[in-house]
C-alpha cells in the first residue's frame, strides 16, 4: 500500500509538470492532488503544511497573494522536509522547494505570471491591425465576451472586434482559433497601466 502511495506522488509530480506551464500552477495542482490522494495525514507537519501551502498557492494564482505568501511557502517546505515522518511528505516538500527556486513566485506576488497562464493575472486584447474580422473568436467564446461584426463582402462600416474584460474568463479559446494571431495575451497589470495612459 505504501509503495503504491509513493508511486502516486511521483505520478502526480509528472502530471503537474505536463499539465501546467507555470510553476505556481504546477505546485497548486500537485498540492491539490496530494491532499486528495496519497497524503495520509498522520503527522502534523505534512497535514497542516500541505493544507496551508494549497491556500497560499491559490492566493498567488488568483493575484491575491504577496511576498509574505512566498516566504510562508518557503518555511512550509523546509519544515515538511525536516519533520515529515514519511517519504511522501518529504518528497512533496522537496518538489515545492524546487519550484520555489524560480523567480516566478515573486512575480506572482507582484501580480504577474511570466508564463501568462494564470487566468486571474492575464488580459486578452484584439489587435485591430491584425484582425481580419472573420468572427471565429466570437463564435468560440462561451461567455459572450467578444463584441464586433463579421466582415461581409457587401457591407462597410463594421464594428471592430473587441474583448469585454468584465466578461472574459481568460480561457484562451479565442487565441487558439484566431487565424492571424490577432489576439495578444498581456499581464493584467500591464494592460491596466496602458488603459490609464490612454
Amino acid at each position: 500500500m505504501t509503495q503504491q502511495k509513493e508511486k502516486k506522488v511521483e505520478e502526480i509530480r509528472k502530471e503537474a509538470e505536463q499539465a501546467r506551464a507555470c510553476p505556481v500552477q504546477k505546485a497548486l495542482y500537485y498540492m491539490e492532488e496530494f491532499l486528495s490522494g496519497p497524503m495520509c495525514g498522520r503527522c502534523f507537519p505534512c497535514a497542516l503544511g500541505a493544507y496551508e501551502a494549497r491556500v497560499r498557492l491559490q492566493r498567488l494564482s488568483r493575484g491575491q497573494g504577496g511576498s509574505e505568501d512566498v516566504a510562508v511557502l518557503g518555511r512550509i517546505s523546509q519544515q515538511m522536509l525536516a519533520s515529515s515522518m514519511c517519504k511522501k511528505g518529504k518528497d512533496s516538500a522537496a518538489f515545492l522547494a524546487e519550484w520555489l527556486k524560480t523567480d516566478v513566485f515573486e512575480a506572482h506576488a507582484q501580480g504577474r505570471c511570466p508564463q501568462r497562464s494564470c487566468p486571474a493575472l492575464v488580459s486578452y486584447r484584439i489587435v485591430p491591425e491584425l484582425c481580419i474580422m472573420c468572427g471565429d473568436c466570437q463564435e468560440v467564446c462561451k461567455f459572450n465576451a467578444i463584441l464586433g461584426e463579421k466582415a461581409l463582402p457587401y457591407r462597410s462600416g463594421y464594428r471592430p472586434f473587441e474583448i469585454r474584460q468584465l466578461r472574459c474568463t481568460s480561457c484562451g479559446e479565442c487565441v487558439k482559433v484566431c487565424p492571424t494571431n490577432a489576439i495578444e495575451v498581456l499581464d493584467r497589470a500591464e494592460a491596466e497601466k496602458e488603459k490609464v495612459q490612454t
